[in-house]
């Protein structure tokens, strides 16, 4: 097979990891996306060297970054959505160097599901604690192979899905059907099973509650930046106030009140009297300041005791809400001093809300594995992701997300509310199915009773040593690998 060749089969690959994500959300499409990587790399007549292999595999996933990723530019133009993707694809040059070795091996495709959970949790840990966004498992919410995330979280969902893509190239070989036939089936029925019998346990229920979650929208044109500000907070509290529900909690966005109520005392009559209006606590984003910084914080309002319990978010997105080694990278961009100077919270993601604990991840937060698994630990019943997706526009970046969230509820075996400024703000159902949700630039309130839950998944206990296990295996492997092929 000739190299150029093989880098149309490893492109093909990464269009198809691609619509495997929201909002196509073709779950087929990304193990068929593995199938093809695999097949480039493997030594079908010749066999490709290592700088070839570190070629395709830069290529495959250029492709998907490319195509995934252009709602970072959105606001900040091409150029940083294109260094971001052409970062991300930097990894995959090892995927491709350590999967043409592996690939050299007659049961080789039993190794690289492994190998490739290794570049994967390298890519979403490292540096500034990586970029989780990309990780193939988010693009498996609407098949079988996502009932997984109960026993390991996305690093097993991932797992699965190569290994069914590269079980689907092991059967082309008659000393490798037979295997490969289990490569594929163990892994689907696993999911097909686990969703039966283990996603969505009416037992672990222990009561209810009436949610609302509230979805202002922002205005886009018009405004200067500190008008535009008020207007989003007196969006949310317009629509709070003309709901005809009456729910136990409310849920804002991240970034409902811009303007810190703590310093502006119009911005806190807003949302005392939205409190007032609904006679229910209200979970409100906004922004506050103490002795270390400026922090992103979400803040519990009640209607008797008045401001309490708080989530200053943990995990923060570099480059945006803070800028690590900026006096660097001011050489490069006048965007650089754009980026906010938050400081991080501690590795708390609850709140006390009315009578329940509410575990939150604020945006950015929900495709880091610690958050929703310590806010159970925690004692938390219901989840909640409050977002601000209005930079985004009309892109797939909010869909993508609401994957992410989809997929945290089946992790943890916890309904979870989405409230976004500007859409989609979804209901999300413990088996992450979606019962309702908005479209964008809407306002819009969404009200609905779900289930607390009390239940502690395997995932949630021991989903961290369940990705340990696979990334030193990867390794082991693959170092395996690369010795045997010098030899």
């Amino acid at each position: 097979m000739s190299l150029l060749l093989r880098l149309l089969i490893a492109a093909a690959s990464g269009l198809f990891a691609y619509l495997s994500n929201e909002p196509t959300g073709w779950w087929w499409a990304g193990i068929a996306g593995m199938a093809l990587l695999y097949v480039s790399l493997m030594p079908w007549r010749s066999r490709p060297g290592f700088w070839s292999g570190a070629l395709i595999g830069f290529l495959h996933a250029l492709v998907l970054y490319l195509l995934m990723l252009p709602w970072i530019g959105e606001f900040v133009g091409k150029l940083p959505y294109i260094a971001l993707a052409v970062f991300c694809a930097l990894y995959a040059l090892a995927l491709g160097v350590g999967g043409v070795a592996i690939a050299r091996w007659r049961f080789g495709f039993l190794a690289f599901p492994f190998f490739y959970v290794l570049v994967e949790w390298a890519r979403s840990s490292f540096p500034f604690g990586g970029f989780s966004w990309v990780r193939l498992a988010w693009g498996q919410i609407n098949g079988p192979l996502a009932n997984l995330a109960v026993w390991g979280g996305p690093a097993l969902v991932s797992f699965a899905a190569v290994m069914c893509g590269v079980g689907v190239v092991g059967l082309v070989h008659r000393r490798t059907r037979v295997v490969a036939v289990f490569a594929i089936v163990v892994p689907l029925a696993a999911g097909l099973a686990t969703g039966m019998t283990v996603v969505n346990r009416d037992s672990a229920t222990v009561g209810e509650i009436e949610v609302a979650a509230i979805q202002g929208n922002v205005p886009r044109m018009g405004l200067d930046f500190n008008a535009q500000r008020r207007a989003v907070l007196a969006n949310h509290a317009r629509v709070t106030e003309s709901l005809d529900a009456s729910p136990d909690i409310v849920i804002w966005p991240e970034n409902s009140s811009d303007v810190n109520p703590f310093a502006d005392p119009q911005a806190r009559s807003l949302i005392d009297a939205a409190v007032a209006s609904v006679d229910a606590p209200i979970l409100v984003g906004t922004i506050t300041r103490d002795e270390v910084g400026p922090r992103n914080t979400m803040m519990v309002f009640d209607p008797e005791t008045g401001p309490g319990d708080y989530h200053h978010k943990h995990f923060l997105q570099p480059f945006g809400e803070y800028m690590p080694m900026r006096d660097f990278f001011r050489r490069f961009s006048p965007y650089v001093d754009q980026a906010g100077n938050f400081q991080p919270g501690e590795r708390d993601f609850t709140v006390d809300i009315g009578d329940i604990v509410l575990g939150v991840a604020t945006c950015y937060e929900v495709a880091f594995d610690p958050a929703y698994r310590q806010a159970v630990l925690d004692g938390a019943q219901l989840l909640s992701t409050p977002t601000n997706n209005a930079t985004f526009g009309f892109t797939d970046m909010t869909y993508q997300q609401l994957a992410m969230s989809r997929l945290r509820a089946i992790e943890t075996d916890r309904a979870l509310v989405v409230a976004a400024t500007s859409g989609v703000s979804a209901m999300v159902h413990p088996d992450g199915s979606v019962s309702q949700e908005t479209g964008i630039f809407e306002p819009a309130a969404l009200v609905e009773t779900l289930p607390l839950r009390d239940s502690i998944t395997f995932a949630v206990r021991h989903g961290f040593a369940v990705q340990l296990a696979l990334i030193i295996m990867g390794g082991v492997l693959v170092i395996s690998a690369l010795v045997t092929t010098r030899r």
